[in-house]
């Protein structure tokens, strides 16, 4: 396509891994020590991040729609800069509250850096050969905690959580602005069959063509399979990040030694990483309705295993990777999913109204996990509760 720049792809892998290592994995890492040294709990602690994310959810819906009007550069270039004041906020916060705002700000940043607005330019960028790149895309972005953990730990035990931060900024600032804003284009470039606009003053011209976008947006997003397919995404990644993300408790539970569950926690993000490098031959065999259905059944499958069965500890984790493979390929059915059914005009705007509540409950997995936990007196009921929503999802996956 037109507007592919020359390395684009390659900047915008780069990006990712590093925005998403700092403005998302870097407080589960840093929670220990932050907590320590202000006497926060790290139930409070994390959920300045789910606060954060929550407000990405909402912002990712206007963020979108610039998206559609203007071209990435701008967008995502001030996203990486409005990053960078976060991380130096955090660094700097005195009390909670500030801490707090401190992610809300960076969920401002993530809404403008993280996959979502990434998807839509890799879409624009491929068109009907997006799911190669978008493989690769979240193939690097998927290490950016096996890249990141460590050397954010090795730094935090050297210079301490507040120095982290700043250090981390500096990061944010010396790649991923540059890589934004030269790399991504500044405006889109008008498709080669767009005829010369009727006459018309510009501000009536553009202000026709806003109506008419708007027009286009709200008749998908609002009619009822854009919703169901909505909800059924929305509760297949909720579900299985509210278990995998708690993998620990649950495999303890089970009879594992900490040490063991925290490698299956581990492990869990190698079953990503297998899932979307066999997800372009899945999407080559199978039909986008067929092919959610499939994934959301293989899920519900392994979260009835893991709330079943008892042992051994090795084919639990075997469980919980094929729960991981499932996971990495619900990104990219997640990516892949508006432009299968409705194609590509107008991708940014519909597809950020999609995954908001994708986005949100994400933001809300890692808390309900543990609290559903309590409620129902223990792991496995929640599981089993997380393994009946999930097939209910896969039963609604075939109307989509």
């Amino acid at each position: 396509m037109t507007d592919r720049p020359r390395g684009g792809l390659l900047a915008l892998c780069l990006a990712e891994l590093v925005s998403w290592g700092l403005l998302y994995y870097s407080l589960p890492v840093a929670v220990t020590p932050i907590a320590a040294d202000t006497g926060w709990s790290q139930t409070t602690t994390m959920a300045a991040l789910s606060v954060g994310l929550l407000i990405s959810a909402v912002a990712g819906i206007r963020v979108g729609r610039l998206l559609d009007a203007g071209g990435p550069r701008t967008v995502m270039t001030l996203g990486a800069v409005l990053g960078v004041v976060a991380l130096l906020v955090v660094a700097a916060a005195p009390t909670l509250p500030v801490f707090f705002a401190g992610w809300m700000l960076a969920g401002l940043a993530q809404a403008a850096t993280l996959y979502p607005p990434a998807f839509a330019v890799v879409t624009r960028w491929y068109g009907s050969a997006r799911v190669r790149p978008l493989t690769l895309l979240t193939l690097v972005g998927g290490l950016a905690s096996t890249v990141f953990a460590p050397f954010l730990a090795l730094l935090l035990d050297q210079l301490g959580w507040r120095a982290t931060y700043v250090v981390m900024a500096g990061i944010l600032a010396v790649t991923v602005v540059p890589l934004h804003a030269f790399f991504l284009n500044r405006t889109w470039t008008p498709p080669p069959s767009a005829e010369p606009a009727a006459p018309a003053s510009p501000p009536a011209a553009s202000s026709a063509l806003r109506t008419e976008t708007r027009a286009r947006v709200r008749a998908v997003t609002r009619s009822p399979r854009f919703v169901l397919l909505q909800v059924v995404v929305s509760l297949a990644t909720f579900t299985l990040f509210a278990v995998t993300i708690n993998i620990i408790p649950l495999l303890v539970h089970r009879g594992a030694s900490f040490g063991l569950a925290a490698v299956a926690l581990g492990l869990i993000g190698l079953g990503q990483v297998s899932g979307r490098l066999g997800y372009v031959a899945l999407e080559a065999a199978t039909t986008p309705r067929l092919r959610t259905v499939l994934l959301l059944g293989a899920g519900a499958l392994g979260l009835w295993l893991l709330a079943f069965v008892p042992g051994p500890v090795a084919l639990l984790v075997g469980i919980s990777m094929l729960c991981g493979a499932v996971r990495g390929c619900l990104t990219l059915l997640q990516a892949t999913a508006v432009s299968d059914r409705w194609g590509t005009a107008d991708f940014g705007a519909v597809n950020g109204v999609f995954v908001a509540p994708v986005v949100a409950l994400t933001a809300l997995a890692p808390v309900a996990g543990p609290a559903l936990a309590g409620l129902l007196g223990g792991y496995p009921p929640m599981v089993l509760l997380m393994a009946g929503v999930l097939t209910l999802a896969t039963a609604l996956a075939a109307r989509t």
